[in-house]
């Protein structure tokens, strides 16, 4: 967990700019090559991963990421450690899996833990420990090493405990190293739009990544630079921790601006923040990837964020190949979007444990709320990943309809945000392409009482994402002023996990569902071209041999389930059409009754 100290004042993010770009043509079959596979090792894709939080991971663990990201395009993980027991136990799988997996590691000391005035010596022998994995990445040879900050380190004394010549890529800056001599190569943090430090935009202080990408590249007069790509920043420690972080910079369109940008700059290397930095909420990486809790599962819990990894796949394609668009890379239909859980105008003072002291003068709490929150739009953000021009229809809570025409290629949109559900379609000729409503909902109440800035990213079609488990909500609870069950709320498989409470008791209703169904279908899904939040109304119902044609496809028959209807009959949530009907009253009699879809109450009136 990162925290950061006073920057340069030219320190910032991506300018918030929807983007128009060139219709595509028919993209090119790509495959994602092994570094070693490709005919320049320019432009490297790294991920920043943090160690500090995995002690729980096992080497399977390690394997789902590796395998993740290699398939994502992804070159190699900077391996973020510190000085914890587990460091060496988790770099030996890390090292390990990488290399069995086709990937490579580096390390990126951490100088909040790590002291730069007396353990120089200390660093380069960890180096040297690991320099011998296969998966170690090397360039021109040189023992790749990165750290986060740690200006003012003896860099001489380290390169000669390593006993190796070392490819030093730091996170130094010009304002504390004015001569970038020692290093190799450099490292730039931050990825978001700030007032220059550490904290978001003010009036008349507003500085873009771009701008730190132009002192960089001076800094270091024509050495390497390391660009840095985030999509969001937003943490909220308050007192239940032994620290207090509260700060957000703005986020909105940064993800997709910036990987624009870095295809027209073209640098010889860019890294992600982060994989799995969870507590500063710019994690690409699944809440599944195995690691523990600090207290973040407040405000990451139902939070997802792995359609921002699938929106980068063709912008990491098109980096690789030197490309200066994405569009020739974008093989099939996609809408990623995303927004946080509630309005910017939600008060929740009264139960957010941030109150527990303000610290004005360093910026960390604003009333609660944390500082930089109205720099953030109130909006929905879409992008659109099309292979033809579509036309896209964004239904935001109880706002009326925003439909708008997508180019062919990569378009990004943002809708005005309205509480109550997301709705996202994709038509063309009038045609409906794909269509679903999103598992969260923008609510008007403070989620387990707290102020949170996260984003929510969903796409379209649907696929699966990972959830918390235990380990990860251990600290959940901690803090917290009003009950919250620490557990997801959301199933990651497209449906809706498990009522909280318990259905009313009754009878079962004697009448069968409407609707046609096929002989002795025991297992189906959602048909093609419908929305994704009948996803698990068809396979519960279509598995109990009711599948109605119109919305579902049964995909096996045989003896179905033998699961008894003794709860009472559902019905759909206000605002659903009649194709909820049926299935809420089925599935709901069957103990299966989502609340992104359906509901018990009051149904005999509906």
């Amino acid at each position: 967990m990162k925290s950061f100290f006073q920057l340069a004042p030219w320190l910032g993010a991506a300018t918030l700019l929807a983007g128009l770009f060139s219709p595509a043509v028919a993209a090119p079959t790509v495959e994602t090559r092994s570094l070693e596979a490709r005919a320049s090792p320019d432009r490297l894709v790294f991920a920043h991963f943090m160690i500090g939080i995995v002690e729980p991971r096992g080497r399977g663990d390690w394997d789902e990421d590796m395998k993740r990201a290699k398939a994502a395009g992804i070159d190699a993980f900077a391996l973020n450690i510190g000085q914890d027991k587990h460091t060496d136990r988790q770099l030996d799988l890390a090292y390990n899996s990488a290399a069995d997996n086709g990937m490579k590691v580096f390390i990126s000391f951490d100088f909040n833990i790590w002291k730069k005035d007396s353990e120089a010596v200390l660093m380069g022998q960890k180096i040297a420990q690991f320099a011998k994995y296969p998966a170690q990445l090397r360039v021109d040879g040189k023992v790749f090493v990165s750290t986060f900050q740690g200006d003012g380190l003896n860099v001489r004394a380290m390169r000669d405990a390593v006993g190796q010549p070392i490819f030093f890529a730091p996170n130094f800056a010009s304002w504390a190293t004015p001569s970038s001599s020692e290093l190799d190569a450099a490292f730039n943090w931050v990825g978001w739009l700030t007032n220059g430090y550490n904290r978001a935009p003010s009036r008349g202080s507003s500085l873009t990544v771009e701008d730190g990408d132009r002192t960089y590249k001076n800094w270091l007069g024509g050495k390497p630079y390391i660009a840095p790509v985030s999509p969001w920043f937003s943490t909220h420690y308050g007192t239940e921790v032994s620290y207090s972080k509260n700060w957000v910079m703005p986020g909105d369109l940064v993800w997709f601006n910036r990987w624009n940008e870095i295809l027209k700059s073209s640098p010889p290397y860019l890294e992600i923040v982060s994989w799995n930095d969870y507590g500063e909420s710019h994690y690409i990486g699944p809440l599944s990837s195995k690691h523990d809790d600090d207290g973040n599962s407040k405000w990451i819990n139902d939070m997802p964020h792995d359609g921002w990894l699938e929106m980068a796949k063709p912008f990491i394609q098109a980096y690789h190949d030197g490309a200066n668009s994405v569009n020739n890379y974008i093989k099939k239909d996609q809408l990623i979007y995303w927004y946080r859980p509630t309005l910017k105008s939600l008060n929740c003072d009264a139960t957010d444990t941030t109150m527990g002291w303000a610290d004005n003068s360093t910026g960390n709490y604003y009333n609660g709320r944390p500082n930089g929150f109205d720099s953030f739009e109130d909006a929905v953000f879409v992008v659109s990943l099309l292979t033809q021009p579509g036309t896209v229809t964004v239904t935001s809570g109880g706002n009326n309809p925003i439909t708008y025409s997508a180019p062919a290629g990569a378009f990004a949109q943002k809708i005005p945000m309205g509480v109550g559900q997301q709705r996202f379609d994709l038509s063309r000729n009038g045609q409906s392409v794909f269509s679903g409503t999103s598992l969260k909902d923008i609510s008007n109440i403070c989620p387990c009482g707290l102020y949170n800035w996260n984003a929510y990213v969903g796409m379209l079609p649907f696929e699966p994402f990972g959830v918390l488990d235990s380990t990860a909500l251990g600290m959940f609870s901690k803090g917290l002023k009003v009950d919250c069950k620490p557990s997801p709320t959301l199933d990651g498989r497209g449906g809706a996990a498990a009522p909280t409470s318990n259905p009313p008791t009754g009878n079962p209703p004697v009448d069968s569902p409407p609707g046609p169904a096929p002989t002795n279908c025991n297992g189906g899904t959602v048909k093609k071209g419908v929305s994704e939040n009948f996803k698990g109304l068809c396979e519960v119902s279509c598995g109990l041999n009711y599948c109605p044609s119109d919305v579902c496809v049964c995909t096996s028959t045989g003896a179905p389930a033998n699961t008894p209807w003794d709860k009472p009959a559902g019905c759909p949530l206000p605002g659903l059409g009649d194709g909820y009907k049926g299935l809420c009253s089925f599935a709901c009699g069957h103990n299966y009754c989502p609340p992104t879809a359906c509901t018990w109450d009051n149904c005999s009136t509906k």
